[in-house]
């Protein structure tokens, strides 16, 4: 069974029971199994696979490089540069995906209304961390971990705060 980082992060220690969601990919050249934590998870994985030129390893190492909040909210707002950060997309395939999966994810229950801040100056922030060299996973996190003490006075006081949570 495959399953994306973000699954094996939360597995319990060696000997607990393990409870996954599965979805079976025949090919033409081979039958595999993924597992997932739970039905959104999967849900969101079967969707992926729809996409032009997205397959079971790029779906899953995109499922890997964010969780399926993370990666719906993306897919979403047509966030290219997020996209960009998986190994294997480029960003004309980036763009490709996003404006190819952007309706398709957006009634799933997963995908939660962008009420936490990271819009206008909290994308700016992640931009500008980006542009420094970080990747964009570290950049949304550091600006998140800033918005959860307060939203500051200013998109530069919130980089400022971000770059010390780095």
């Amino acid at each position: 069974v495959e399953v994306p980082i973000t699954v094996l992060q939360g597995l319990p220690s060696p000997g607990g029971s393990v409870e996954l969601r599965t979805l079976q990919v025949v090919t033409e050249n081979s039958i595999a199994l993924y597992g997932f934590s739970n039905a959104h998870e999967r849900l969101l994985f079967q969707r992926l696979l729809t996409a032009t030129g997205v397959g079971a390893k790029l779906a899953l190492a995109m499922m890997s490089t964010y969780s399926a909040e993370r990666l719906a909210r993306a897919l979403v707002e047509k966030d290219s540069t997020a996209l960009q950060q998986v190994s294997g997309i480029g960003k004309k395939k980036a763009e490709k995906i996003a404006l190819d999966l952007a309706d398709k994810v957006a009634d799933l229950a997963i995908v939660t209304p962008v009420v936490d801040g990271v819009t206008g100056g909290a994308q700016d922030a992640v931009q500008a961390l980006v542009n420094l060299g970080y990747s964009f996973s570290v950049a949304d996190t550091a600006v998140r971990a800033v918005l959860e003490d307060g939203v500051p006075d200013s998109t530069e006081e919130l980089v400022r705060r971000a770059l010390s949570a780095t």
